[in-house]
């Protein structure tokens, strides 16, 4: 059976596809892995995937993506995939999501693969209430042929799940382990709400047993009003802690944050009218 806390992207043999029970999905995400090298631009210290290198992904091989999206699109809508391997409270099919073991959008023809998955939509009858997601660090929005991807997403039920983490430059290095700019970031989260529904996906934790401090709370906080004064349209966010093991160096620095804690920061955003799913 498929459970939250294993999201191994090889499970089923396939070089691209896999399937996860989500927390945040509310069922099963159909995973799609374009960075089968393990390589990422980010190294976030919570990040699960193991030998996780920096860098980007080799081209996709289309054809291949297309044969395995077919073919486990319709094990799971005509087969008895849903009833052989999900426990029976999340046997739903929610969405085909653009995750996996780096970050999506770094694929050189990450526009052919969104492509692929419209095609195999169309082809197989995909209820429309199935969602296709990208789940993203957000650092490349700002390339044109991603910003097309993401356009074209916004016509498969679309939505854009847009990493921010921290809000500081000291908070982005030490838990994404990159120096991401604010001005970009908060331009490439602009130019993902207004071509496709996007959300803000933030986790947190404990790190040598303390909270996020108040400092980082309180700017992320300030980030959030900054983005409603600028009118920029972001969804809301979806605030989540640690479920699974991490694979980074920082490993056993890290560990999950009571519930409570989590209500009290949720309700911070929820006084600035901002919707939050929250998943611990």
């Amino acid at each position: 059976m498929l459970s939250t806390q294993d999201h191994n992207r090889f499970q089923e043999g396939y070089q691209y596809v896999y399937p996860v029970v989500s927390r945040r999905a509310g069922g099963v995400s159909l995973g799609i892995n374009l960075n089968t090298n393990n390589a990422c631009n980010w190294r976030c210290i919570y990040c699960q995937v193991p030998d996780l290198v920096r860098g980007a992904p080799p081209a996709v091989d289309v054809d291949a993506l297309q044969q395995e999206l077919s073919v486990f699109l319709d094990q799971i809508l005509s087969g008895s995939y849903l009833q052989d391997y999900v426990p029976e409270e999340q046997r739903r099919l929610n969405d085909i999501a653009f995750s996996g073991n780096g970050e999506p959008t770094s694929a050189p023809n990450f526009v052919e693969a969104v492509d692929v998955v419209h095609n195999v939509r169309a082809q197989l009858g995909v209820p429309e209430a199935v969602k296709t997601v990208l789940i993203t660090n957000g650092s490349l929005i700002h390339r044109k042929n991603v910003i097309l991807g993401i356009e074209k997403l916004a016509g498969m039920n679309g939505e854009v799940w847009f990493k921010i983490d921290r809000a500081t430059p000291d908070g982005i290095r030490s838990i994404n382990d990159t120096r991401a700019n604010k001005s970009r970031m908060v331009s490439n989260l602009n130019a993902a709400s207004r071509a496709c529904p996007t959300w803000i996906q933030t986790c947190l934790f404990k790190v040598d047993g303390m909270n996020p401090s108040s400092a980082e709370l309180d700017a992320y906080v300030d980030l959030i009003q900054e983005l409603q004064t600028r009118d920029i349209p972001f969804k809301g966010v979806l605030l989540y802690g640690l479920a699974r093991q991490s694979f980074q160096p920082e490993a056993a620095r890290l560990a999950p944050v009571e519930s409570a804690w989590f209500e009290s920061f949720s309700g911070r955003l929820r006084e600035l009218g901002v919707t939050v799913k929250l998943s611990i």
